[in-house]
């Protein structure tokens, strides 16, 4: 009798630990839902009944339009902007997993003198906060010449991306068995061949994530395009949206609502393709090594 009680108040407890899980996670959902939700739906109001403050925010009342859309793309730069991510996004992801493949390859296998120490001082780097850079970058940059010109976003990204996504690649390559050094060494393979051949198919995970971070960080950048670029035809989404749709004291809501939302797509659809990647090499990366 004692055990069917403890087991059936063993099963009401997990039920409600599982109901509570869900309500939770509902709360969680809707909670941060709300903001995509009232940026699609102003997004598709039109000025008049975006401006009238007697309407309910939460819902279309006069019909469906889809004219700040168009006047997005036809009548400002946004076509511009996007391109000009699109290009600085390619490079810096590029320059940043080259640099910290070879890198966390090094100081991961190729151990010597003060490599630990190295290691640590890189992923500290990360830490530096962007408040902190931009004005010894904005001199620097200033000196090479390259103020006002997307190109000075392909050099300065890299300083963010570069040290995190060695920290991820070190503890995945940590992680994977000297026995396949070994191996591969007998079989007369060289680091670069053991590099491509072996590390990089192995830690394809941490790789992914890695690639995901980099491309989060040179897509969703605001400060260093802000303090940089200063030339519409140069602008980059997350500076030129703003700049063209805020005219003094006036927002164009509507439009600052669809510019966001396309904006933002490239990163929800990576996201939504490679999400369990991006956990499973966060997690392996931080715990591994």
């Amino acid at each position: 009798m004692k055990k069917l009680i403890s087991k059936s108040g063993l099963h009401s407890n997990r039920k409600w630990a599982l109901y509570t899980s869900y309500g939770f996670l509902i709360a969680f959902v809707i909670f941060f839902l709300f903001p995509p939700y009232f940026m699609l739906v102003t997004s598709l109001k039109s000025n008049t009944e975006i401006a009238e403050l007697a309407t309910n925010p939460w819902i279309i009342e006069h019909g469906v339009t889809f004219e700040h859309y168009w006047s997005l793309l036809s009548e400002t730069s946004f076509l511009t902007f996007f391109r000009n991510t699109v290009v600085v996004t390619l490079l810096v992801v590029a320059i940043t997993m080259v640099v910290s493949v070879l890198a966390a390859y090094s100081l991961s296998r190729l151990k010597f003198w003060g490599s630990g120490i190295l290691a640590t001082g890189i992923f500290l780097t990360y830490l530096v906060p962007e408040t902190l850079l931009f004005i010894p970058l904005f001199k620097i940059v200033g000196w090479l010449g390259l103020l006002n010109s997307y190109w000075v976003l392909v050099l300065v990204y890299p300083t963010l991306s570069i040290p995190f996504c060695t920290w991820i690649m070190i503890g995945y390559f940590s992680s994977i068995p000297k026995e396949l050094d070994e191996a591969a060494l007998i079989d007369g393979a060289n680091h670069i061949q053991m590099l491509l051949k072996v590390f990089i198919p192995v830690a394809m995970p941490g790789l992914i994530a890695a690639t995901i971070f980099a491309f989060t960080v040179s897509w969703a950048g605001f400060l260093y395009p802000l303090a940089f670029i200063y030339s519409e035809s140069e602008m980059v989404l997350t500076v030129g949206t703003v700049t063209t749709l805020i005219k003094g004291d006036v927002f164009h809501w509507g439009g600052l609502m669809a510019g966001a939302l396309l904006a933002s797509a490239p990163p929800v659809i990576l996201y939504a393709f490679l999400m369990d990647y991006y956990i499973a090499g966060l997690t392996s990366g931080a715990t591994k090594g």
